[in-house]
């Protein structure tokens, strides 16, 4: 098929619809965006007109200006523009993910966004989109990738959490602010201690309780009635780049831990020089991603950044057409990776807050 009748191509500024004029998740800034999510590496500042889901619009005017102009849908709602039927379907990544489906000339495309298939219970869980021809993520496409269950996971992590508590040591585990840190305040056992959230992340947490998420109830380090005792039975809840200010001073003897898909890999855990890592990733693994695009019934799969050699030769083996999509993010980290990201330096403003 040649590009020119693909319904999305790329281009210099991003994912690119050549018969509706508008981009998905554009890296410069555009006429029209669509965006499948509000982390900072496929939300960019600078688009005169944004489409996103209504979960994420408060979260985009918190990061991109109050003063966007921002149209929003609900999942499954359709509107046509150009003659292109656009519709969007949960992604299960984060708080308002949302794969993009368009229709256009018989034919239909599904851009995947991030996604993960597991329900973490804070976030419309992932459908499969049926399509013609699918745009998928690949950031953790290759077959070491493989997560735990949910309760394997927090039977871990409640079990660290609790152990720190009964010896007095505060439990400061570094999550990504969005997604990831309010996935694990909903997925812990609460009643082993106060949860502390960092000011990056609190702010974030309001927004989910906005959108009826039941988070447990969290404090600020410098809430009064967390006396020293108190905050040694703590789990503290904070971005990366924590971990190198002068706000973790307030913790006694901290036992630290790093949550991110990354953490399955034993040198990225060594280089991080935490004491745990817990494997936990807003991304689908090998088996999830196979499992996604197998889903769709796509005969005609692109793959974009991470391991997208290792992802297109295993689809062509199921006797797909497949090939690399290329994209600004490259192999791109993890939204909650194992390194500071863009969204942390986002996030300053609330950690200064808190510090």
């Amino acid at each position: 098929m040649r590009a020119e009748a693909d319904l999305i191509i790329a281009r210099p500024e991003g994912l690119y619809c050549p018969p509706g004029d508008f981009y998905i998740d554009p890296w410069r800034p555009v006429e029209r965006a669509v965006i499948t999510h509000a982390h900072s590496d496929h939300a960019r500042y600078g688009s005169a007109h944004y489409l996103a889901h209504h979960d994420s619009a408060p979260i985009l005017r918190r990061r991109l200006g109050a003063d966007i102009t921002l149209q929003t849908l609900a999942y499954g709602e359709t509107i046509e523009h150009h003659g292109v039927r656009l519709s969007l379907h949960p992604a299960g990544h984060v708080l308002g993910s949302a794969q993009v489906r368009l229709e256009h000339g018989g034919r239909v495309w599904v851009a995947s966004g991030d996604y993960k298939l597991e329900n973490d219970g804070t976030c419309a869980p992932f459908e499969p989109v049926r399509c013609d021809t699918f745009i998928t993520e690949s950031t953790f496409g290759l077959p070491i990738y493989r997560w735990p269950t949910q309760p394997e996971l927090f039977a871990d992590i409640n079990a660290w959490w609790r152990a720190n508590a009964d010896a007095g040591r505060a439990s400061v585990l570094y999550a990504y602010a969005l997604g990831k840190a309010q996935r694990l305040q909903f997925g812990v056992d609460a009643s082993i201690g106060p949860i502390v959230a960092h000011g990056a992340v609190e702010p974030i947490n309001a927004i989910y309780r906005a959108a009826g998420v039941a988070l447990p109830p969290t404090h600020y380090a410098s809430d009064p009635a967390l006396d020293k005792a108190t905050l040694g039975r703590a789990l503290v809840i904070a971005p990366p780049s924590a971990g190198r200010t002068s706000w973790m001073r307030r913790f006694p003897n901290p036992s630290d831990a790093f949550a991110s898909g990354w953490m399955k890999l034993r040198g990225t855990r060594r280089r991080r020089g935490v004491d745990r890592g817990f494997v936990v990733s807003d991304h689908a693994d090998w088996p999830g991603l196979q499992s996604a695009i197998l889903a769709t019934g796509a005969e005609r799969v692109f793959v974009t950044h991470g391991s997208v050699a290792v992802m297109v030769r295993w689809l062509c083996e199921q006797g797909l057409q497949a090939q690399g999509f290329s994209t600004e993010y490259g192999d791109h980290d993890e939204a909650d990776d194992a390194s500071p990201r863009a969204d942390d330096a986002t996030d300053a403003p609330e950690a200064a807050e808190s510090a």
